[in-house]
């Protein structure tokens, strides 16, 4: 019961959409109320258990990245999937441990409940690098009416909400009193009203984006991870990526966006004057146009050896030359994926990240918006980046300034043909709805999208998965600053101050 619970959960989130799995959470709650001499112990491997169905739905595409070289690396996949779903679930352990440990009774035992899970759930964003791949908050449709909560509490503060409105039906079956099971009929009704009645009248003032604004061009060209990285390939590729910017348009598009890792190179070689494809690469622009792209780039150390960064690039046609024009270093880096933890000791059992460098990639500095010659100012957020809330936000903090836009490239070939693709486009969704920032996302084999500052796909243009072609769009507007964008989680830090007290104080009585 406690995994089909887990289950039930992980299947609300989009794609699945089966919104009745939020009854899950409920059914967790009155499985961790266990008793016995041993309950605190059943509580935490209930709530593991719990965990494991959870995240057996939301990352089972971990082993499709350790497919594209199997020879070499394909060993790795079933440890990878049963080592992220077992650690993962340890949050959710803790959760249920500690909600067992307190234990208050009637209505309470919903808002410690909602408290003890999405506290655990932010440690996981948390902890070490962190990893909040498909928060609790995030199982609504982003650009639907409860999405758009998450301008004002966060995907956090949404996931404290969710909780508690999915776990309330616990308490009107079973021995609860009359009381108790009409409070929590009002929690659920209201609660829910408020979640909907407050998305629809958003979503009811909602402007149409500016039709003056920037003309961009998003290019998917659906090139699978497992050939990329073939030498025999690179023609093919950079041809094809160079048709594609090329395509007519009925407005010229002053910026071009490529995917993250867009060409299976070293872009310092690649640039370089010697190079014989650095005269096409500018031939491909028209002067004054700007490219946006993923790629892999290379810098010497003090010590003499080179360090690997996975960049975006912005260069720019000036007449007869083509410059640079920005450079953005990715700075929350993915663990086993691009560099691994422990590397020394990793090499020597024989563990190495998936990267196609001949080193791990190195994080780059603190990030800020990036305002490149030919393109609005916008945030760069690279893959794995687009999985944190407030990162922008932060991003602006240090750098002064308020971008018009964000930027998510993105390598999600490494998901296959699974549900991995279509999850991180409502994952990253979410950061415009916190921002009130229209989101642009370029993948080389989808989903690409141009999204606005509520976390709506624009009409025509989205790239779905294997796809091939161009997104002719226009940027979206920009929203005024959510009150998340203003004061991040302070909102989740009062609802969690909140669950706190009402815990403790029946476990103090």
């Amino acid at each position: 019961m406690a995994v089909g619970a887990g289950l039930a959960a992980g299947l609300a989130h989009p794609p699945f959409g089966v919104l009745l799995g939020l009854l899950g959470y409920a059914l967790l709650l009155a499985l961790v109320e266990t008793e016995g001499p041993r309950a605190w112990r059943s509580a935490f491997f209930r709530g593991w258990l719990a965990g494991v169905g959870y995240f057996a739905v939301g990352v089972w595409w971990i082993t499709e990245p350790f497919m594209v070289d199997a020879r070499e690396q394909g060993w790795m996949a079933p440890f990878a999937l049963v080592l992220m779903s077992g650690g993962l679930a340890l949050f959710w352990g803790g959760a249920a441990l500690v909600c067992r440990i307190l234990r208050p009774r009637g209505l309470a035992r919903v808002i410690a409940f909602a408290g003890c899970l999405a506290g655990f759930e932010w440690l996981r964003g948390h902890v070490l690098t962190g990893f909040p791949w498909d928060l609790p908050g995030e199982t609504w449709r982003a650009g639907s009416a409860p999405s758009q909560a998450a301008a004002l509490v966060g995907a956090y503060g949404l996931g404290w909400i969710t909780v508690a409105l999915a776990a309330a039906p616990a308490l009107l079956l079973g021995r609860q009193d009359r009381r108790t099971r009409v409070a929590a009929l009002v929690l659920l009704l209201a609660g829910s009203g408020g979640l909907y009645g407050y998305g629809i009248v958003r979503l009811a003032g909602a402007a149409p984006g500016a039709v003056d604004a920037t003309p961009i061009r998003i290019v998917q060209a659906n090139i699978d991870q497992k050939v990329k990285w073939r030498p025999e390939n690179l023609e093919q590729i950079f041809q094809t990526y160079i048709d594609l910017t090329r395509r007519p348009a009925a407005v010229r598009p002053a910026v071009v966006i490529w995917p993250e890792g867009a060409l299976p190179v070293v872009i310092d070689d690649f640039l370089s004057p010697a190079s014989p494809y650095a005269p096409r690469m500018r031939d491909m622009l028209a002067p004054g146009q700007t490219l946006i792209m993923g790629a892999n780039r290379a810098e010497a150390a003090p010590d003499g050896t080179a360090r690997y960064f996975n960049s975006l690039v912005a260069l720019r046609r000036d007449a007869d030359a083509l410059r640079v024009s920005g450079v953005y270093d990715k700075y929350r880096l993915v663990p086993f994926g691009e560099y691994m933890p422990m590397g020394a000791l990793a090499a020597k059992i024989g563990f190495r990240s998936l990267v196609h460098m001949p080193d791990d990639f190195t994080a780059g500095p603190p990030p800020q918006p990036l305002g490149p010659a030919g393109a609005p100012a916008f945030q760069p957020l690279i893959c794995y980046e687009a999985l944190f809330p407030g990162f922008t936000r932060q991003a602006v903090r240090r750098g002064g300034t308020r971008p018009a836009w964000i930027l998510n490239i993105s390598n999600d070939a490494w998901f296959g043909v699974t549900s991995g693709p279509w999850q991180h486009l409502n994952i990253a969704s979410y950061r415009a709805i916190e921002e009130g920032l229209p989101i642009v996302r370029a993948t080389p084999t989808g989903v690409s999208a141009v999204i606005d500052a509520y976390g709506r796909i624009m009409p025509g243009a989205r790239i779905g998965l294997g796809g091939l072609g161009v997104i002719d769009a226009r940027l979206p507007a920009a929203l005024p600053p959510t009150p998340f964008s203003r004061w991040g989680d302070l909102a989740f830090g009062l609802m969690m101050l909140g669950s706190a007290l009402v815990g403790v104080s029946y476990r103090v009585h």
